[in-house]
């Protein structure tokens, strides 16, 4: 294997290491949100980083043994997340000031996710390979979509949450 396929499966890996965190993440928000559309949302995300994780092995196994990525292996599409509050219900804001759980696994996704989309962004700058720039580019477009759903909820909420839960300094 030359250097180039090497660098190419070393990126899979650590991204297959990287969604793995965030499906068990989501999967751990999932289990623990209060919210019923949370903990649906958060199904659905666990799902799509377990979709990730399978196409980045099947690239990665595709690496190991020709050298090359398997331009037939393609992502399914990403979940609609858009709306004001695209991951919580309503209800959630009658009982905002004891939502610590929910607001936590919003700030963790967020960081999750920019993470994602840095090191996919990263990745798609340093490979020439159109199909492998255009499939980690392809991948940093669905976490941003992750992230800016993550970011809208958490702007929705946080001045409420933190005047309930006597955070805010006002």
């Amino acid at each position: 294997m030359d250097n180039a396929a090497k660098a190419v499966a070393k990126a899979l890996f650590e991204a297959i290491r990287a969604e793995s965190d965030g499906y068990s993440f989501y999967k751990m928000a999932a289990q623990s949100s209060q919210d019923e559309k949370g903990r649906a949302v958060f199904e659905q995300l666990a799902g799509e980083e377990l979709e990730h994780k399978r196409f980045l092995a099947a690239q990665y196994r595709s690496v190991m043994e020709t050298g090359k990525v398997d331009a037939s292996v393609k992502l399914g599409r990403p979940a609609d997340l858009s709306g004001a509050s695209p991951i919580f219900s309503e209800h959630l804001k009658a009982r905002l000031q004891d939502a610590h759980y929910e607001m936590s696994a919003l700030s963790i996704g967020i960081q999750l996710e920019q993470g994602s989309m840095a090191y996919y962004r990263e990745q798609a700058g340093r490979h020439d390979d159109p199909a492998i720039k255009g499939f980690f580019e392809e991948l940093a477009d669905w976490e941003r979509g992750h992230y800016e759903a993550l970011m809208r909820q958490q702007e929705s909420l946080k001045d409420d949450y933190w005047y309930g839960a006597g955070f805010s300094p006002f």
